[in-house]
């Protein structure tokens, strides 16, 4: 087939406005389904819906397709009658406090408990000393140790007794029972038992020795009464305290009767108090330890205090997860994914020069708070987080939610390694990302597709038909409502319609990327607010995207200045050997731009060899590699049946300084090859983009707008000459979007787009020869292009082979 010079009606698909039965948005009601992703939708309904073991959900889509609200949507659609999970808290393990334990209660009950035993804790510490400071105890106490004194007085006198006439008697000081020595019946000191005669002194000494022997041995059991005392002091306390905690504590166990957990606590919690009662109770400052009645000065401890700040907070509930018993399901993002802020932290506490942890520092993750519900994960960040992986994979695969020790510091040390006990976990975990990451945790995880079970595809593009075209006006409309703008009217509606194919890069198609429309939609708002419109007019949308693409047309212009002045050679006129226009697509930060590209070819005699530099430089990527591979494979096929090819040609992108890849150039790369081996000109008005095969087909390539419109934008620079164009492969017709300003020159004859289906269409259009077919002997018409390269590469093996044999025969 020869090359389609287009028209104008096939640069551009129009959305014609009587296909829209609505003067405004405002009329058009809400669109109660999302738009073009029903596969998706039902694959996501499906996950959340098996309840097994790995059935999470992977969703796979580019960004900006609304996969997180529509999935947010979807999940309270379905689970919007299902009640709420239950809450979760820590408390002390009194018999091992490094195990804390974790406790299960009902939506909204954990901060109830946790507010009981507060209140209980204030109680205590008003109740516990006032029965300490009342005369019961002061009487059972005075008992106790009246008792012992007896005993300690008895004991006294009964040795003051036996000892009587002694020359030493027994004293009672506050270290205990001495021997002194005495004269007459009277202690004397040591300066005037040194004024005796020796035989008294020795006397005296004998006495103290032989009393001091024997004090000795029978003092041995004064300890013994002494424990005995401070055991039944300690049991009289018990009692006091247990019979008072029995009463205060109460209403507090039949409240609890029916939680196991929370009455086995109660009971732990209430053993402890006994033992530790004296955390309630204070001695006032100034007491000392020999006057019993410093035992009952007691004093309160302040109710203001925090507990936990206090050495109560061993009683204290933390409240890990709660929820209010009306909230429903939960569905947490997480959106920095590390792994504390999965399976929660520990947190240290700095207290009197070394850093603590307990209970009460355990704080709750993610998987925490999504537990009984859904945990919504941005699948990127598992790639950049082997660690948050490998815990979440751990979890799931476990069922069980472990929060982790810190990684030790050298310069921290720590009183205690917690060990809490672990939470059950029942989540559903739904990652979002593109294709690319959900292959790569695939091919490097050998459980991930156990885990992931469900895969639900979000599509960027829809079909553009009336249906759609009418379902994509109340997304419109939605998207008005949500974000609180003008209505749009009608031919409004037809532009964001036509960009959204643009978008689509297919004027058969309309993007779903939502937030491209949505962001166009608030910028338009805007212009109608400057221009006092009451609505969103298709002018506004035109303002709208020309604003836009001068915001980000920076690089794009350094581009285009640099042809301008020469400093980039590109030729849009007359016609040269080995040398094309190609035409590039850029990304750079917010803008997507085509540009003119030089390549040229060299050829001289050799082994058959197709050169690429850029390969050969390591700048060429595979896909461009094998674009070039692919040329070589058509040359040999076509035009070296009988012979070997007898060339050396080297292809290069002419100032190209970065990676080359992808095969969109390998037709051009042909056309510049052709035209260097048969030495016949090529015109450089015409730029020229398309991949080939091994049969000579051109194929469609990415981005034919932008790379007719970088053309465009050139020639228009230097000055239209009706000549100028650009050759495209003829599968690429259905994607053309154009913009106003070729539309307009195309109509006018300034600007041509031509359309091709093979490699003989486009050097026909290239070098003005007819490409020839080829007859039954294999030969080209003479006159024709393929004529040329047949006789060209058939004289090229004949010298090839002279040299040759000159080289052998030399």
């Amino acid at each position: 087939m020869a090359s389609v010079l287009l028209s104008v009606d096939e640069l551009y698909k129009t959305c014609e406005k009587d296909l829209m039965p609505f003067k405004t948005t405002s009329e058009l009601t809400p669109l109660d389904v999302p738009l073009g992703q029903e596969k998706a939708l039902a694959a996501i309904d499906f996950g959340i819906n098996v309840d097994f073991d790995g059935y999470n959900i992977f969703c796979i889509g580019p960004d900006g397709t609304g996969k997180q609200s529509l999935v947010r949507q979807q999940i309270a659609d379905i689970t919007k009658d299902k009640p709420t999970p239950d809450d979760w808290c820590y408390v002390n393990n009194f018999e091992e406090p490094h195990k804390p334990k974790a406790i299960r209660l009902p939506a909204g009950k954990a901060a109830v408990f946790a507010k009981d035993i507060e209140k209980l804790l204030e109680g205590l510490c008003t109740f516990l000393p006032s029965v300490f400071e009342g005369e019961e105890y002061r009487l059972r106490l005075k008992a106790i140790e009246s008792r012992y004194s007896s005993q300690k007085d008895k004991f006294y006198n009964e040795l003051q007794f036996k000892y009587k006439g002694r020359k030493a008697c027994i004293l009672r000081m506050p270290v205990g029972l001495v021997v002194a020595p005495t004269k007459d019946g009277e202690v004397i000191t040591p300066e005037a038992f040194d004024k005796l005669e020796d035989k008294e002194k020795e006397e005296i000494l004998a006495d103290l020795n032989e009393m001091q022997a024997e004090l000795a041995e029978a003092v041995r059991d004064i300890p013994k009464w002494e424990r005995k005392m401070h055991e039944d002091t300690d049991k009289l306390n018990e009692s006091i305290t247990s019979n008072a905690l029995n009463n205060i504590m109460f209403s507090l166990k039949r409240k609890y009767k029916g939680h196991k957990a929370i009455s086995e606590y109660l009971k732990e919690m209430q053993k402890d108090i006994i033992k530790n009662v004296s955390l309630f109770i204070a001695r006032e400052e100034g007491g000392s330890e020999d006057n019993p009645d410093d035992l009952q000065s007691l004093k309160i401890r302040s109710s203001a205090a925090r507990l936990s700040d206090t050495p109560l907070r061993r009683y204290c509930v933390n409240v890990l997860v709660k929820h209010d018993k009306s909230s429903g399901v939960p569905v947490i993002f997480c959106n920095n994914f590390t792994l504390p802020n999965l399976v929660g932290r520990m947190e240290r506490l700095q207290q009197s020069g070394s850093v603590i942890m307990d209970f009460n520092l355990l704080k709750a993750g993610a998987l925490h708070e999504a537990n009984g519900g859904f945990l919504i994960i941005d699948a990127k960040s598992l790639l950049t987080n082997p660690q948050g992986w490998e815990a979440l994979r751990r979890c799931l695969n476990s069922k069980k939610i472990e929060i982790e020790t810190p990684s030790d510091d050298s310069n921290i040390v720590t009183t205690v390694i917690l060990n809490p006990e672990p939470v059950d976990l029942d989540v559903k975990v739904i990652l979002l990302g593109d294709s690319f990451i959900y292959n790569t945790l695939i091919d490097n995880n050998f459980d991930f597709s156990s885990l992931f079970k469900v895969s639900a595809y979000f599509t960027s593009i829809m079909d553009r038909n009336t249906e759609n075209i009418n379902l994509y006006a109340r997304l419109i409309a939605d998207l008005v409502r949500s974000k609180n703008l003008r209505a749009l009217n009608r031919p409004a509606v037809a532009k964001v319609i036509e960009y959204a194919s643009r978008l689509a890069d297919d004027s058969e198609k309309l993007t779903t990327h939502i937030s491209l429309i949505s962001d166009l939609l608030k910028e338009a708002n805007y212009f109608a607010k400057v221009n006092n419109s009451k609505t969103i007019g298709k002018n506004h949308i035109v303002q709208a995207l020309e604003a836009k693409d001068k915001r980000c047309d920076q690089f794009r212009d350094i581009t285009t200045e640099q042809i301008r002045r020469n400093i980039i050679m590109i030729q849009t006129e007359g016609s040269a050997v080995g040398q094309i226009n190609g035409l590039a697509v850029y990304d750079i930060a917010n803008s997507r731009f085509g540009k003119p590209c030089r390549i040229t070819c060299q050829v001289r005699i050799g082994k058959g060899d197709v050169i690429d530099i850029e390969r050969e430089v390591d700048l060429g990527g595979p896909t461009h590699t094998k674009g070039v591979l692919i040329l070589s494979s058509f040359l040999s096929s076509r035009f070296a049946k009988d012979v070997p090819l007898s060339l050396e040609a080297s292809l290069v992108f002419e100032q190209s300084y970065g990676e080359v890849d992808g095969d969109s150039a390998s037709s051009t790369e042909l056309y510049a090859l052709i035209s260097a081996i048969t030495e016949v000109p090529i015109r450089q008005d015409l730029a020229v983009t398309g991949s080939v095969n091994q049969f000579g087909k051109v194929q469609a390539i990415g981005g034919v707008n932008e790379k007719i419109e970088g053309f465009f934008a050139i020639c228009k620079m230097r000055g239209l000459t009706g000549t100028q164009g650009v050759i495209i492969p003829k599968s690429n017709v259905p994607h053309l979007m154009l913009n106003d300003e070729i539309l307009e020159a195309v109509k006018d004859g300034l600007f041509c787009i031509y359309a091709i289906d093979t490699i003989d269409d486009g050097l026909e259009l290239l070098t003005g020869l007819p490409a020839g077919k080829e007859d039954e002997d294999g030969n080209y018409p003479l006159g024709s292009i393929n004529r040329k390269v047949q006789t060209k590469l058939k004289n090229m093996y004949q010298k090839y082979m002279g040299k040759t044999r000159e080289d052998n025969h030399g």
